[in-house]
């Protein structure tokens, strides 16, 4: 199972608490992590990525074990902490301003 933390307005949104459990399908990847939590809560469709293109939302950022990975490619694989469930996949919102 993959954890995932999500935003406080997506919590709201798709009506959970601060961390979510997916079952997410090989190869373990961003891509296959969002598919998997979007399938588990339709809501969420087109928060996180835009609808057609599926590009990350501006303002949120995808952190695994530690670091910003929000530029690397969707279809990179996650670390074995993800995937072994002992962290979380983190979905943050950006805050704009200095």
């Amino acid at each position: 199972m993959i954890r995932v933390t999500l935003p406080f307005h997506l919590r709201n949104l798709a009506h959970v608490g601060n961390e979510v459990e997916l079952r997410v399908d090989e190869p373990v990847c961003v891509r296959s992590t969002l598919d998997a939590l979007e399938a588990q809560y339709p809501v969420l469709k087109g928060t996180i990525r835009e609808h057609v293109s599926h590009k990350r939302r501006a303002f949120l950022r995808f952190f695994a074990a530690g670091e910003d990975i929000s530029t690397e490619s969707p279809d990179l694989p996650l670390p074995e902490s993800i995937v072994a469930g002992r962290e979380p996949f983190m979905v943050v919102g950006a805050i704009a301003g200095g």
